[in-house]
């Protein structure tokens, strides 16, 4: 049941699970990218929010607006954060699969290729997220036309 491998054997499965380690990493930069987007949006929506009940009219209108898109871009990092710690938390399981499968003789390919797809998936959705996040932004930068000298 148990045996012990070789030390080629489990130096071809650290070469096996280099590929997940740099995604790791990947991942680690996206949230890094991804906290401190988020970081940015509290700061701007607590200021704001000091200026509402000192506003009224069109400034106070602009004020609601611009804390109702804040709102929701908080909600699309933390899902985007959400979903690229799922993915990073996969690629640490298929890791982990990969030298349980060979301690233990365990037949489980299908299983770790799974994980990894998941894994992949969970950080394709986190990246979507990711790009719904900077266009939402965008959306509330515009330059007045009046500004563009032509």
């Amino acid at each position: 049941m148990f045996s012990i491998p070789g030390v080629t054997t489990i130096a071809q499965t650290i070469q096996l699970s280099l590929s997940p380690v740099f995604m790791l990493a990947g991942i680690g930069a996206l949230l890094n990218v991804l906290v401190g987007r988020l970081a940015r949006v509290v700061d701007r929506a607590r200021s704001l929010e000091d200026l509402h009940p000192l506003s009224s009219g069109p400034e106070h209108k602009r004020h609601v607006w611009e804390l109702r898109l804040l709102d929701r871009r908080m909600s699309v990092i933390n899902r985007a954060l959400v979903l690229a710690v799922s993915s990073a938390v996969m690629t640490c399981i298929v890791v982990a699969l990969l030298f349980v499968a060979e301690l233990v003789k365990l037949h489980i390919g299908t299983i770790v290729a799974l994980s990894f797809i998941l894994a992949m998936g969970l950080l394709i959705a986190s990246l979507i997220s990711f790009l719904i996040e900077v266009r939402i932004s965008l959306s509330a930068i515009h330059v007045r036309q009046e500004l563009l000298e032509r």
